[in-house]
């Protein structure tokens, strides 16, 4: 099996422009990611609409696919970057071009969803934390997800699922183990090229969550469950932290 990792990446954003460019130590975040991501995949490329992280890219040796500007979502950009990198792949890691500690274990937990034959895209959860509130819970930026004994997604939410009947919510957090969606995925080729040419559905609609555009059509999504939370940048806040915590790395 052929795995590679395509890091969508986007020079604009509202809080934070020109992120995959802002320095964690002495590397852009773009730069970071890539070489984790290259440690345990054995090709990796940036897809971006930007000539400016273009040229970061070759700066520092990576591959790197120019692609364009009208993508929905990053899954569309990455199936873009499938089409032109000449590589033939039998599964496709879209891995976040923000998060500049993407782990290994994440990366092949995902990978490891594919030895069942029926899984068409994979993604990650993470259990809440023991000392998670019933506030952590409701959030509606954190999206809930509920899965089968097989691992299969069943549905995704910005609502609380399950709901927990005759519970009060200040129980919620010790009465049911609740798993939140971290939104790292992989994906078949052959899924990847299908999802990416599909409307937008009503579920998806109701909730702004693509990946329930492709649970209704009947794409088969598994999970795995990782031991680490994901660390995005996506506030300057953010930003400030991750810059400490690789001070704690060295």
């Amino acid at each position: 099996m052929t795995v590679i990792g395509i890091i969508p990446a986007r020079y604009g954003s509202t809080r934070l422009p020109g992120k995959p460019l802002l320095k964690i130590g002495d590397k852009s975040i773009i730069q970071h990611v890539y070489e984790r991501a290259s440690a345990v995949l054995s090709y990796v490329v940036v897809a971006t609409d930007d000539e400016r992280i273009v040229e970061a890219v070759k700066g520092f040796g990576g591959n790197v696919i120019l692609t364009s500007t009208e993508h929905r979502s990053g899954t569309d950009r990455c199936e873009e970057a499938l089409r032109k990198c000449g590589v033939k792949a039998d599964v496709v890691i879209n891995i976040q071009g923000d998060e500049p500690f993407v782990s290994a274990e994440h990366i092949n937990g995902l990978i490891s969803c594919f030895e069942q034959s029926d899984t068409d895209i994979a993604t990650t959860v993470v259990q809440f934390s023991p000392s998670a509130t019933y506030e952590d819970i409701v959030n509606p930026n954190v999206v809930k997800v509920v899965v089968a004994h097989d691992a299969r997604a069943l549905y995704f939410s910005r609502s609380v699922i399950p709901h927990l009947r005759g519970v009060d919510t200040k129980d919620y957090p010790t009465r049911h183990t609740f798993l939140k969606h971290q939104g790292m995925y992989a994906y078949t080729a052959k899924a990847l090229h299908e999802i990416s040419r599909l409307s937008p559905g009503a579920l998806e609609e109701c909730e702004s969550l693509e990946q329930l555009r492709w649970l209704q059509e009947g794409y088969c999504i598994r999970t795995i469950v990782t031991k680490t939370n994901s660390i995005g940048i996506d506030t300057p806040e953010d930003l400030e932290l991750a810059r400490k915590y690789i001070e704690t790395l060295k």
